[in-house]
């Protein structure tokens, strides 16, 4: 699973830490506050952040597609 021992960054515990972690990373990047090799952290750290977002997402999805009986169909409020 992302996160888990590549660099030593532990893995987020779970989709909102991760996803507030990675726009933390977003907004450092866009202003300029991190010298180049934290730069370069930041952005290995992000990408190991977006893979885990991902991962979570899609397993969400495939438990909908259960719970629809295989057909994943738009969500609308009631």
């Amino acid at each position: 699973m992302a996160g888990d021992g590549a660099g030593g960054s532990p893995a987020p515990a779970g989709f909102e830490q991760a996803l507030a972690e990675l726009e933390r990373l977003v907004a450092q990047m866009e202003a300029g506050q991190l010298p180049l090799d934290q730069l370069l952290d930041g952005y290995r750290r992000g990408s190991e952040l977006l893979g885990y977002c991902r991962e979570r997402l899609q397993a969400v999805e495939q438990q909908v597609k259960v719970l629809e009986e295989g057909r994943l169909e738009p969500w609308s409020p009631a």
